[in-house]
């Protein structure tokens, strides 16, 4: 028993080698990527934003059905007669998922209309943009049952019919701020940082379970409504993201079955700085950048 640890002990580094140099060669090789025509996939959140282009392309890309879930259905009708008139199925249903039995209800409507769900895509999410002591309290708690716990309920109620399958995909539409914090969304920062560990624990907890999967993406700043009024001081050096953008890249990796997408890449650059520089030079990072001030000018969603 100790030679056969003291062999697994020695191996290991040759693995992590192994994996490390696989993992280089997948990201400049072409790979073979996921056939959606059989997909069911559905969208929280998918009437306007993010949201809204992950829908078009998911179609656009052969999803053989769409659904929108969300809260205001002028925009979820735009988007579902956008997509319907493209080719591809959709239908939308008004849910919110920070209301736990409202989720479980919709979700039997979606199974008994629709069918099953095989890609859920938890994208909705608010942000405030306030300081704590400036947060109203029910503001507050509205960010963490929508960006976190909505997730836990949707995960639960539609995971369970992809592990009788043998097939589906969870995917979690996160933020670098779950990893870099900014003054301002204290709210948005703090759900997400709880949004990136369910996602990482989850994606931990399926690595035994055929066909099913998780893709966390990570994003920078994204030029939607949401952070409307947001200002970063070089905008040429570090320029929002198209939402048209976010989406595509989604989509790939999903069909390439990659756990974690940062955007831009340079991301990764950021989380190895934050694992050995001083607090005091994270600090003069983030005056330099304008991210301490970014949220001064935040308007938000109209």
């Amino acid at each position: 028993m100790e030679l056969k640890s003291a062999c697994r002990m020695f191996l290991f580094p040759v693995q992590m080698l192994y994996y490390l140099v696989r993992a280089s060669l997948a990201s400049l090789l072409p790979s073979r990527r996921k056939d959606l025509s059989r997909e069911v996939v559905l969208i929280t959140g998918g009437g306007r934003g993010i949201g809204r282009h992950l829908a078009k392309e998911f179609a656009k890309q052969g999803a053989r059905k769409v659904i929108l879930w969300g809260r205001t259905e002028k925009c979820l009708k735009e988007t579902a007669e956008e997509i319907s008139v493209s080719g591809t199925e959709c239908h939308y249903f008004l849910c919110d998922v920070a209301n736990r039995e409202e989720v479980y209800k919709q979700a039997k409507v979606v199974r008994e209309k629709v069918g099953d769900v095989t890609i859920l895509v938890n994208n909705a999410a608010v942000v405030h943009g306030k300081s704590l002591m400036d947060s109203d309290d029910d503001a507050l708690l509205k960010s963490q049952h929508i960006n976190t716990m909505g997730q836990f309920w949707t995960t639960k109620a539609f995971l369970p019919r992809m592990l009788e399958l043998q097939h589906g995909h969870v995917v979690c539409i996160n933020s670098i701020l779950s990893q870099s914090a900014i003054p301002g969304a204290i709210d948005y920062c703090t759900s997400k940082a709880s949004s990136l560990a369910f996602m990482e624990s989850l994606t931990l907890g399926l690595l035994d379970c055929p066909g099913v999967g998780c893709t966390t993406v990570l994003p920078f700043h994204t030029n939607t409504e949401m952070f409307q009024g947001m200002r970063v001081r070089f905008p040429q050096l570090f320029p929002p993201l198209k939402p048209e953008v976010v989406a595509q890249r989604t989509v790939d990796a999903v069909r390439a079955d990659k756990a974690f997408l940062y955007l831009p890449w340079t991301m990764h650059a950021l989380v190895i700085l934050k694992s050995f520089m001083p607090q005091v030079a994270l600090e003069e990072i983030h005056k330099f950048t304008g991210s301490y001030t970014c949220m001064n000018t935040f308007k938000g969603r109209t």
